[in-house]
């Protein structure tokens, strides 16, 4: 059997476990663009090394931060948005990722509350490591899913009295709600689990598959996006049971078609992915329009510094290098270039600040969004390195390496460049 792990409402939940006036009434949690990280004052910023399913991130703790000072901007505009609601809350209509100042329209007494991601990440890893101790083998999907795999570990009729013990142990330890679904198929387990909550458990035996997932709307299915909906509807497929029904047509469709027929059907035989390599590592911050391009340049240098700290971190030599802009009128422009050069914060720096030179191409507009990303990782490829700039570079790394170990124990922000002031 495969099992399937959902903390419920999991951020909302967090907050819960030391604050029992949190309790029994509506809240919810929204977050913010972080736009400290371009504040020219220090601040004392974590790093999630938390590995898996979701990227390692640099985290800010917003613990203590009334509404005002986190959701209120300076000219009094409430903004953020929901991302994570309690079930007293969505009773009034709150939503994951509606705006907070509609949520407070919903919801006038709504508890709103500003992220502490520190505090989830935490708990993830330590929730993690009890479930290791627990099931043979353990997959982390994001910060708070997980599926497990049993087969052969627990049999059939007691697979139902030990995710209860699970599911008691994780609220006895932790304090926190969770939901579990079993089944032979991960994706049939993963569908249980929405039927399971909140804080219960759904088995679907074998043998019981078809009718369990005859009615149910096809949106309901993880990996069925919009996209695939309308392609389905036009063909009259709306319910899991008219999937089943079509299995020619899906198997027409090649192995993308095949592989969500055998996964809807529960017959797809996927195992856990006990360990995911990172293919890339990105940070991207969303803002106010800024016209200013040497504003821009100065942003791009801070992400550039905490990207390397992650990279750093993660002992990664990455050789493709992308930048994103968006500006306020929807355009974007994008650009990569490879490298086989050793990785240095200073020239990270330097290809990111050529990128955006090159890429941006409306040069009378403000831009409202920044991403970088670092792929194509060259730990264990035998990639050989820019022979031309070996020294410099290898000098250049090593300033890297000296640098990000006082970041580690003093902060990110403890050693700044001239370009960031």
């Amino acid at each position: 059997m495969m099992l399937h792990l959902d903390l419920d409402c999991f951020f909302a939940a967090a907050h819960r476990i030391d604050a029992p006036e949190l309790h029994g009434i509506p809240i919810a949690v929204g977050g913010r663009s972080n736009l400290s990280i371009f504040d020219r004052k220090k601040e004392r910023r974590y790093l999630s090394a938390i590995e898996g399913a979701f990227t390692s991130s640099i985290l800010s703790s917003n613990e203590g931060k009334s509404f005002e000072e986190y959701f209120v901007d300076p000219d009094g505009r409430v903004r953020g948005i929901i991302t994570t609601a309690s079930y007293e809350a969505r009773a009034y209509g709150v939503k994951t990722a509606m705006s907070v100042a509609e949520a407070l329209r919903h919801c006038p007494h709504l508890k709103v509350l500003p992220p502490n991601y520190p505090l989830y990440h935490e708990l993830s890893r330590q929730l993690r490591v009890m479930l290791e101790r627990e099931i043979p083998s353990v997959e982390q999907f994001s910060i708070d899913e997980f599926f497990g795999d049993v087969s052969g570990w627990v049999s059939d009729r007691e697979i139902e009295s030990f995710a209860l013990k699970i599911k008691n142990r994780v609220y006895e330890e932790l304090k926190l709600p969770i939901s579990i679904g079993a089944s032979r198929s991960k994706w049939i387990a993963k569908l249980a689990t929405e039927f399971a909550k909140p804080h219960g458990i759904k088995v679907i035996y074998p043998g019981e598959v078809d009718y369990f997932i005859k009615d149910i709307p096809i949106e309901k299915f993880p990996g069925i996006g919009k996209g695939y909906q309308e392609r389905l509807s036009v063909r009259g497929i709306r319910t899991l049971g008219d999937v089943k029904a079509r299995q020619a047509l899906f198997y027409s469709w090649g192995k993308p078609g095949r592989q969500l027929y055998n996964r809807v059907c529960g017959i797809d035989e996927e195992g856990i992915s006990v360990s995911q390599a990172k293919k890339s590592i990105g940070i991207g911050r969303t803002f106010d329009p800024v016209s200013d391009r040497n504003e821009i340049r100065r942003r791009i240098t801070i992400l550039c510094r905490h990207l390397a700290f992650l990279v750093y971190k993660g002992g990664h030599l990455p050789t493709t290098y992308a930048l994103k802009i968006r500006y306020e009128y929807r355009s974007k422009s994008k650009d990569a270039v490879s490298s086989n050069r050793l990785f240095s914060e200073q020239y990270c720096k330097e290809v990111m600040l050529q990128l955006f030179d090159r890429i941006d191409i409306h040069l009378s507009h403000a831009i409202i969004q920044l991403n970088l990303t670092l792929s194509n990782f060259a730990e264990g490829r035998g990639v050989t390195l820019d022979l031309l700039h070996y020294e410099p570079d290898q000098k250049a790394s090593r300033l890297t390496d000296s640098m990000q170990k006082l970041r580690e124990k003093f902060g990110i922000d403890i050693i700044k460049s001239g370009g960031e002031m």
